[in-house]
Parts: structure tokens; C-alpha cells; sequence
């Protein structure tokens, strides 16, 4: 039997310290390296088999931007509308077009009443700055221009600048536009002036 002496005891004591701090220092390395791997890992959803995603995804919407060229209304003069200084009304686009005096014609929309006239071309015959419309509302800057079914039919803003549906079943021909339109077309559309009306 070999009894240790006090140098080699001094020996093993200091391998085993020796050894336990290789295996410290080891295991800081491993626990770096494994941090650093997961902090660079890419994420779940790049991880995911072809075809499929490890969470929702958002699916673009088909319908127009709001101002793309398919949500926006078209206000180039009607074609077909004639030519020349003329007023068009387009009874479908419920919009009137100021032609010829300026280069870009004043555009802006009406509120039709419950009689319409047929396309065709027209002048206007009468106007009157004030008056109470056939369904009881204040008018200003009438212009008529045509008549249908004993109705005179006409351009009109209401005093208290309303463009509201005409809420009568009476026949009238009043098609109400807002104020400053209406104090536009009047100062454009006197007697005898062209109006255009087109589908």
C-alpha cells in the first residue's frame, strides 16, 4: 500500500483545481456560443415548411386605393356634348359642365328632380333671380330650358343651400345645385345660351 506524501497530495489537490477551472471556463463558452446562436437564429416564421406560415398573414385587399384612377370620378366633358359655349348636363353622372369660356370647365354635381329632360340639344328660354320652387322651397338663379310633361324644367339653388332628394310626388323640374353653382350658372347660361343634355 502507497501512503501519499505530503508533495503529492499538495499534486492532486492542485490538478483537481486546475481541472474544475478548464471545466468552468468550458462551460461559459459553450453557454456564450449557445446565446449568441439563439440571438441570431432566424425567426419561427422563416423556419416554417414551404407553403405554409407560422402565423397569419395579411392578405392585400383588391379594391382601389383611395385616389386611384378606379376610384375617381371622371370629369372630362362628356363626349358627344357638342361644342362651343354650351352648358352639358349628363342626366346619369347627375353633373354639369360650364363649356368654353375658361380652359378648364367648371364641373359640379345636381340633384335632379322628378321630371328630366330628354337629351338633346337646347336654349335657355327664361330666368328669374328669386322664386318659390314647385315643391315650396326659396329658389335664386332659375334657368329654364326646357318642359316636359307641362313641367318647365330648369337649373335652381335653394336659398337655404339644401341639395336634398325632392321629397314631393308632385312633377317638378327644378334641378337644384349649392349656391355658388348656382350663382355660377347664372352669370354663365343668360337667355338664348346653349344647353347640352346628354344620357
Amino acid at each position: 500500500m502507497h501512503v501519499r506524501t505530503k508533495g503529492e497530495a499538495q499534486v492532486a489537490r492542485s490538478s483537481s483545481g486546475f481541472v474544475a477551472a478548464i471545466t468552468v471556463a468550458a462551460l461559459a463558452v459553450v453557454g456564450f456560443l449557445a446565446f449568441q446562436a439563439s440571438a441570431s437564429a432566424p425567426p419561427a416564421a422563416d423556419l416554417a415548411a414551404p407553403g405554409t406560415s407560422a402565423s397569419p398573414s395579411v392578405k392585400p385587399s383588391k379594391a382601389p386605393a383611395a385616389g386611384s384612377p378606379n376610384n375617381r370620378v371622371d370629369l372630362s366633358v362628356p363626349a358627344n356634348s357638342g361644342t362651343g359655349v354650351r352648358v352639358v348636363y349628363a342626366l346619369g353622372a347627375k353633373r354639369v359642365w360650364l363649356v368654353g369660356v375658361t380652359k378648364t370647365p367648371k364641373t359640379f354635381e345636381v340633384m335632379p328632380s322628378t321630371i328630366n329632360p330628354k337629351p338633346g340639344t337646347y336654349v335657355v328660354t327664361s330666368r328669374s333671380g328669386n322664386v318659390t320652387g314647385s315643391d315650396g322651397v326659396a329658389v335664386e338663379h332659375v334657368v329654364r330650358f326646357a318642359s316636359s310633361e307641362n313641367v318647365a324644367i330648369g337649373f335652381s339653388a335653394a336659398v337655404d343651400g339644401s341639395m336634398a332628394s325632392p321629397k314631393t310626388e308632385k312633377k317638378t323640374g327644378g334641378i337644384r345645385m349649392k349656391r355658388a353653382d348656382g350663382n355660377a350658372m347664372w352669370t354663365f347660361a343668360t337667355v338664348n345660351s346653349k344647353v347640352v343634355v346628354v344620357p
